[in-house]
């Protein structure tokens, strides 16, 4: 009863009741000589399935997330934290705004590796849509509430994606003397946020952050069904891989 109710659900949420539709509307319509759409839609429903599976995420973040360790021993002079976004004007305990759920991790991870090198912070990111919070502002507030002193958070704020995280903070690291930075981010966004640095005739230490696709995994049935989480780390894993074409090609 208990894995019944797991697939019946599935398969009665998004994107499973799509597949579903698309699938079952396709056999129909092909039974009733509208074969050609009838045949588009089971693709395009095949399609959603397999976009959507956990198996298939899985080994696509995995492709990125393997490119780095967590360093056993890190050196650097100062962290440079990339932001990963923030849910806008929602309470919060200490102000207006959060950061996203996986900039959530980026800043736990940061506050641990501060707390073991005594090294100060770079919280980049700017506002990103007009009329919105900037969003390194809320990441040092966060650290603030989580025991990170302000002179130890150093702000940059005019950054909206990946590529101007690398330009902007290597400016501040000219000015300031930092030498050896390192940059902590997802392990997914790290490939991205690496390159993104070197395009910016940067040399740094890559900390990944929030692993979910490396290590011992064991699959079950769920993960080839399709679910709205596998759909989301899908659209994660091809941004990343999108955004690294794009970069390759145009910076």
């Amino acid at each position: 009863m208990f894995f019944l109710k797991k697939i019946v659900t599935l398969f009665l949420l998004p994107p499973g009741i799509f597949v579903i539709l698309l699938i079952v509307s396709g056999i129909m319509l092909a039974r009733r000589n509208a074969r050609r759409i009838g045949v588009f839609n089971i693709v395009i429903g095949v399609c959603l399935w397999i976009m959507s599976a956990g198996i298939v995420s899985f080994v696509m973040l995995r492709g990125l997330e393997s490119a780095y360790r967590i360093p056993q021993n890190p050196e650097g002079d100062v962290i440079v934290l990339l932001g990963g976004g923030i849910v806008d004007g929602v309470p919060d305990i200490s102000g207006s705004g959060r950061p996203s759920d996986n900039m959530s991790t980026r800043i736990v991870a940061a506050v641990r590796l501060q707390k073991s090198l005594g090294v100060p912070i770079i919280v980049s990111g700017g506002r990103v849509h007009r009329g919105s919070q900037i969003e390194a502002r809320i990441y040092a507030r966060f650290l603030e509430d989580l025991g990170i002193g302000q002179d130890y958070i150093i702000i940059e704020d005019r950054s909206r994606d990946t590529y101007e995280n690398a330009k902007y903070t290597k400016i501040i690291c000219e000015n300031r003397g930092f030498e050896i930075p390192i940059v902590l981010t997802n392990a997914y966004h790290l490939k991205r946020a690496v390159l993104s640095f070197k395009k910016n005739s940067m040399e740094v230490t890559p900390y990944p952050a929030s692993f979910g696709a490396v290590g011992v995994k064991k699959f079950f049935w769920g993960d080839y069904l399709p679910s709205a989480v596998g759909f989301m780390r899908f659209s994660e894993a091809l941004h990343e891989y999108v955004g690294l074409i794009y970069y390759s090609i145009f910076y």
